[in-house]
């Protein structure tokens, strides 16, 4: 019969498999610091030998990088996604803007659906506290703080929706985003309808994801990325008039 001994695990290969499903889960994050050699051992309840063991394995396999004097961290396993190349086309392309947001508005809209339906109260208390969050940024009117809660909202959706492909891949969009090569969120928040309106949509799917609607949810998420692709459109198009009429206005003082 196909029996086979049973084979002790090592600690070191207990220890990266729970650092390797942190990561996989999209809990520590690229970038993100792990705590001290001490604090780490003692949290995980094994030697520093272990450890150190543990952590050399998963820098061999580019998952952990060490900085001299710094200590260790996630490595940036989000780069690879696109080359740099054809980041640097897509933020000269207009046409990349409307493909984005495209791609992001069947995604996001399938990831609030499961959400919805498949998240933990948990996970909907994370989505409710960052929304919290964008409600007391928008008084202040702090754009920064409103443009990065604003990508953590989604995100949060997106971690709500439990598939690990998903998030990374969403992860990787929203790091380009963030330093802006399809559009920068701020030119979004200088009206103030405009950023009142971007915080109502946010409010209304925060709201269809507490109550647990997934038709709801996805339709929200639908709904508030095309204002952004309109909004963005306005703007650009905004943008090009005003170049013209300066060149009009230059004109005219020669005259």
């Amino acid at each position: 019969m196909a029996f086979q001994k049973i084979q002790a695990e090592r600690l070191s290969t207990a220890v990266m498999r729970q650092i390797e499903t942190l990561i996989l889960r999209g809990i520590l994050r690229p970038g993100e610091r792990l705590p001290s050699e001490r604090e780490l051992s003692d949290r995980l309840g094994v030697s520093r030998p272990s450890l150190r063991e543990a952590i050399g394995d998963l820098e061999n396999r580019n998952l952990l990088v060490t900085k001299a004097g710094a200590g260790v961290y996630v490595a940036n396993v989000l780069g690879s996604a696109f080359s740099q190349p054809l980041i640097d086309l897509f933020s000269t392309h207009d046409e990349a803007l409307s493909d984005y947001l495209s791609f992001r508005r069947d995604l996001e809209g399938l990831a609030a659906s499961r959400a919805a339906a498949m998240s933990s109260d948990t996970d909907l208390k994370v989505i409710d506290a960052i929304f919290r969050k964008m409600e007391a940024a928008n008084v202040k009117r702090n754009a920064d703080e409103e443009a990065y809660l604003d990508a953590e909202f989604h995100l949060s959706i997106i971690e709500a929706s439990h598939n690990v492909i998903m998030l990374h891949m969403m992860r990787s969009m929203f790091d380009m985003l963030r330093a802006g090569v399809f559009y920068n969120r701020q030119v979004m928040f200088k009206q103030r309808t405009t950023r009142q309106s971007l915080l109502d949509q946010h409010r209304t799917i925060n709201t269809a994801l507490q109550a647990r609607d997934p038709e709801a949810a996805r339709a929200s998420v639908e709904a508030h990325l095309d204002y952004v692709e309109n909004a963005m459109r306005g703007q650009q198009k905004a943008e090009a008039n005003e170049a013209v009429a300066k060149l009009r206005y230059e004109h005219e003082q020669k005259r």
